[in-house]
């Protein structure tokens, strides 16, 4: 039989509020009989009962994680910083693949509030209406990472992606190129996809270049898609001397497809990714990048949740974290 709290109080010869008083860390508890009791905990090897403890409190200390792709550089690195703030605030994690399929993010969302999770945290690509209905009717807080909906109604934190986009597209003029190509994400997701191509396109703009259809493709995130697609792009007439990619990985595919050409890259075609995962210093040439800060996203909406799961004072429930684009070699020099 597992131990209880009634052992541990008949073996340290106190009252079980006593032992309890002791594993909740309060601290008008003797030094003497806290010693005893402890010691009477390791030598029965005594485990508080979580959901026990739970059920009394009305609090879990547990947050659902909802990540779409968890062997994904991007979402792995802002799990980690999901993690570290978590431990920080003694909360546990329940992590979650959502492989990004609707159907299976709202079963997810229903089998963590069934676990009375104290709040849950939502990544995926488009926040849709099933989505809202979802978290209205949780009890608990919702923090949205790297998305958010489209009224900005959920606390979330993200990057300005037009902004960014914007940036880097601006940085590919300013070398002096006009045939500029662009592998966007998918359309459907309003941030990464939509965002970032309407970034791309107010750049070339307001530079007073046109905006060809023909050098825009959609992709995946995902390696295969960049090299599928500038493969596609170097084959047309007028092919393009810049590539900006909405991931580093297709980025890198980019990069691949423009090697395989037998051309060369920045020499012949400059490229720049989007996110800075760790794979941009470990191709050849290194990859320029738009820094999307994804540790801080994950420890920040990490952060604002505890806040609301604890009624602490909220200032801004939206959080835009600074971009930076980290110059390497797969773009020429940049004139100081």
């Amino acid at each position: 039989m597992p131990v209880t709290i009634y052992d541990v109080a008949r073996e340290a010869g106190v009252s079980m509020a006593t032992v309890s008083r002791v594993v909740n860390g309060n601290p008008n508890v003797k030094p003497l009989t806290r010693k005893k009791v402890l010691a009477a905990i390791e030598r029965l090897g005594y485990r508080p009962n979580a959901v026990a403890r739970g059920l009394a409190s009305k609090k879990t200390t547990t947050v659902g994680v909802i990540i779409p792709d968890i062997s994904s550089l991007f979402f792995s690195e802002l799990a980690r910083g999901i993690e570290d703030i978590a431990t920080m605030y003694k909360y546990n994690i329940i992590l979650c693949n959502s492989d990004q399929r609707m159907e299976k993010e709202l079963q997810l969302i229903n089998t963590l509030l069934e676990k009375q999770v104290d709040g849950l945290l939502f990544m995926g690509a488009e926040i849709k209406e099933d989505h809202l209905q979802a978290f209205t009717s949780a009890q608990v807080p919702i923090v949205l990472a790297a998305t958010r909906d489209a009224d900005n109604t959920l606390p979330s934190v993200t990057i300005d992606h037009f902004q960014a986009a914007y940036d880097a597209t601006k940085a590919l003029i300013e070398h002096g190129h006009k045939r500029i190509a662009m592998i966007t994400g998918p359309i459907n997701d309003p941030l990464g996809g939509l965002m970032r191509y309407e970034g791309y396109k107010k750049a070339l703009a307001d530079a007073g270049i046109s905006h060809d259809e023909k050098l825009v493709a959609h992709g995946n995130y995902f390696y295969e898609s960049g090299l599928r697609t500038a493969g596609e792009f170097l084959k047309l007439s007028d092919p393009p001397t810049a590539i900006f990619a909405a991931s580093d990985e297709m980025a890198i595919g980019a990069i691949h497809a423009v090697q395989d050409a037998g051309l060369n890259v920045p020499g012949d075609i400059e490229v720049i990714g989007h996110d800075n995962i760790r794979l941009v210093e470990m191709v050849r040439p290194r990859l320029t990048s738009v820094v999307q800060p994804m540790y801080d996203i994950g420890a920040v909406a990490m952060r604002l949740l505890t806040k609301y799961m604890n009624n602490e004072h909220v200032e801004e429930h939206v959080v835009l974290l600074p971009h930076r684009i980290e110059y390497r070699e797969s773009t020429r020099p940049r004139e100081i």
